[in-house]
């Protein structure tokens, strides 16, 4: 099985939010997507995908983490 840094996802509910991505961005997402199901053997919406890994970023980011307790 092939090792990701994104964990396999909770159950959650969605807030809508519409976004504009480069062709090869959403390239790559389709791709990350493709190897997540391989990884898990299941498919999850890519829009569950980036919400996953946006919270994945924002929780290692040291700056932004003291930034919010400053806050």
């Amino acid at each position: 099985m092939a090792e990701l840094r994104l964990r396999k996802l909770p159950d959650r509910t969605p807030v809508k939010l519409t976004l504009h991505l480069p062709p090869d961005l959403n390239e790559a997402l389709g791709a990350y997507a493709r190897m997540y199901s391989e990884a898990y053997g299941e498919a999850e919406p890519l829009q569950e995908l980036i919400a996953a890994m946006l919270a994945s970023f924002l929780e290692s980011d040291r700056g932004f983490a003291a930034w919010r307790r400053r806050s």
